[in-house]
């Protein structure tokens, strides 16, 4: 099961990867529950991670940065 997929949330490589994906799971009706989808899943799986990970690291720089912004404030205060 994947995060929401919708455009809006992705880079346009994952949206790329994406629309493959939901191609394929067109196309192919029964043998997409055999695994004939799954490099394209694998793909999207792993960027949707990549996604994820710079995701995680641009949010923790912005909370490393309010935190360093209220201790300057704190010790202006004083």
């Amino acid at each position: 099961m994947h995060t929401d997929l919708s455009p809006h949330l992705h880079t346009q490589h994952c949206n790329q990867l994406i629309n493959e994906l939901k191609k394929c799971h067109e196309e192919n009706n029964f043998s997409k529950f055999i695994g004939a989808c799954n490099k394209f899943d694998s793909a999207v799986v792993k960027c949707l991670k990549k996604e994820r990970i710079a995701r995680s690291a641009a949010n923790r720089a912005k909370a490393r940065q309010r935190q360093a912004d209220l201790k300057s404030r704190e010790n202006q205060a004083f």
